[in-house]
């Protein structure tokens, strides 16, 4: 990856054929939205973005060069196909142009938690057959891994990259394993002021959907990196942080309740009509019914969930009938636990890039930027394993770094599942073995990482964390947080299992026309089999509950959390120290 370039003089003429393109730009983006998608506009679109790239290349090319973070476990086909979308728009657009056939300002680390000896050898070979072709991928393995550690003081860092065993350095988590990757880029800028660095997750494509009368387009129509630098050269920026469209970014232990709510909507809709009336598709924007409409408790984020319930749109050809698209939705019924939602997609929304930047309070770990020197900022508390590390982190971003930490309308498309199977390739905290889904361990540590988020919300209104606070504000503060998320969730638990009655019920009645068909056996098997996972992990004597209420669970959560929260000035400490001997 080369650095940035110094300008040579000013060339009043090709700033004039500069400003000529970019207008260009602009016209073609207007018409590439027009009426939701142009598909017409959007190859000329693409060949405008390239055209620009060969006018700046001739003028001297000063802009960042970037390190794309990848962090990848046993997902091979996922990382095939996020690799893919990023060659894809590198093709597309051309940012910063290609030397002896690789693109110049772009390098990928390919950072490999995998346990299988099979996944970890075929992310090697990814990362040899894309550098083949023009993308320069690092393989960051775990030999690789433990050898920086070796350099380091594994002590000072165990509250930062844990304590592993060295002979099974695997399936460290998201967290640990960028902290460690992070580590590692210390070492990768050889221009730090030149150099920006760029993580995200392997189950995410350089795309985003619309929609469209048949249900839904992926276009390869942001180009990234061009905004991305404009953004870092224009505004006083340290971190930056994109959202997803797609998938939502959330784990179903939190989606429950509105997903319960959309399938009892399509039987009820179902029942008033007959097997063979057609299926009434929802209208091409319905599907997302607003930000964060997928999450059952919207209102702690500051948003609302859509009045009603959202429609599932049938992706079968032609006018199918509703026999055919109850069968269509029993088959995605499984892909929920495995963090689809298949009647509330994100669609993209598309905007000016430079007038969407805005104060950020919320890092999406699987799509964010940051300078060379905010590398001081590690994903905090990643040994405790819990999930909203991303939102956490924000939180404490937003009171340190303030207008510096922005968010901009650059979303990746986000995809939890494969195609073929309708499961991720590997979803840690989920089991699903033979039809029966076991949530236990992500609800444990979906449960206590919103007690740390919005007890971090708490502790930053107290000066944390430029400010060290007393062992018993921060003990305080997490049991208060801890009491009233454990009655939002006892609330709405209550609510889902009175709609899970009501889902049987209707289920359940013999009289509707999909009881007696033969050819919907297997599509009533998966709607109860839907309904019955719900119960095994929502019902009130489920072992996903007791977990997150037993009394002993929940206080040594809380001394965990506070012991960490309490360490985390000195963990800073470390983290510089080991950042400063890495960069010497």
């Amino acid at each position: 990856m080369s650095s940035p370039a110094t300008c040579p003089a000013a060339d009043p003429d090709l700033d004039a054929a500069v400003a000529r393109q970019r207008a260009r730009i602009a016209e073609l983006e207007q018409a590439l939205w027009r009426g939701g998608l142009n598909a017409a506009a959007l190859a000329p679109y693409q060949a405008a973005w390239r055209d620009l790239e060969s006018l700046l290349a001739r003028r001297g090319d000063p802009r960042h060069g970037f390190v794309l973070v990848i962090p990848v476990a046993d997902n091979p086909r996922q990382t095939r196909a996020c690799l893919d979308s990023l060659m894809d728009l590198c093709r597309a657009f051309g940012y910063g142009g290609q030397v002896e056939g690789h693109y110049r300002k772009l390098r990928v680390l390919l950072a490999d938690d995998s346990a299988a000896p099979a996944a970890q050898a075929e992310h090697q070979a990814l990362a040899g057959r894309f550098t083949t072709a023009g993308l320069t991928v690092d393989y960051f393995g775990q030999a690789e891994q433990v050898a920086l550690l070796d350099r380091l003081s594994p002590a000072e860092l165990a509250p930062i990259v844990g304590l592993h065993d060295r002979a099974r350095f695997s399936h460290k988590g998201q967290a640990m394993m960028r902290n460690i990757a992070y580590l590692h880029l210390a070492r990768l800028a050889p221009d730090p002021a030149g150099t920006l660095f760029y993580t995200v997750d392997a189950d995410q494509l350089f795309r985003v959907t619309l929609p469209t009368p048949d249900g839904g387009r992926e276009v390869c129509a942001v180009n990234y990196l061009f905004h991305l630098d404009e953004i870092f050269r224009q505004r006083d920026v340290a971190v930056l942080t994109g959202k997803v469209v797609g998938d939502p970014p959330v784990s179903p232990a939190v989606m429950a309740g509105n997903f319960l709510d959309d399938v009892i909507g399509f039987l009820a809709e179902q029942a008033a009509g007959s097997a063979d009336t057609p299926y009434r598709q929802p209208a091409p924007e319905a599907g997302a019914g607003g930000d964060a409409a997928y999450h059952d408790m919207a209102d702690l984020f500051g948003f609302r969930n859509p009045a009603g319930a959202c429609r599932f749109r049938c992706d079968l050809p032609g006018a199918p009938d509703n026999a055919a698209c109850f069968e269509a939705f029993a088959r995605r019924l499984n892909s929920f636990f495995h963090g689809e939602h298949p009647t509330r997609v994100t669609w993209f929304s598309p905007g000016d890039v430079l007038a969407s930047v805005q104060p950020a309070r919320t890092v999406y770990t699987g799509n964010y930027v940051f300078r060379a020197d905010a590398l001081d900022w590690f994903i905090p508390f990643a040994p405790l394993r819990l999930r909203m590390s991303g939102p956490t982190l924000g939180r404490m971003l937003q009171a340190a770094l303030g207008p510096a930490f922005v968010s901009a309308n650059l979303p990746m498309l986000h995809r939890r599942t494969v195609a073929d199977t309708g499961a991720s390739e590997f979803r840690p905290g989920v089991r699903d073995d033979a039809s029966r889904v076991d949530l236990c361990d992500e609800f444990e540590r979906q449960f206590h990482g919103d007690v740390m988020l919005f007890a971090m919300e708490r502790l930053t209104r107290r000066g944390f964390p430029q400010r060290d606070l007393a062992p018993l504000e921060i003990q305080g503060e997490l049991a208060a947080t801890q009491a009233d998320m454990g009655a939002k969730y006892r609330a709405r638990h209550e609510a889902l299992r009175a709609r899970l009655a009501e889902f049987q019920a209707l289920f359940a009645d013999p009289a509707r026309w999909w009881h007696g068909r033969a050819e919907l056996a297997e599509a009533r098997v998966r709607f109860q089999a839907f309904a019955d996972n719900l119960a095994r992990n929502f019902a009130a004597d489920s072992p996903c509950l007791a977990r997150i209420e037993a009394e002993d669970r929940r206080r040594d959560w809380l001394r965990r959390q506070a012991w960490a929260i309490a360490g985390h000035g000195l963990d800073q400490d470390a983290w510089r120290r080991a950042l400063a001997k890495l960069r010497a």
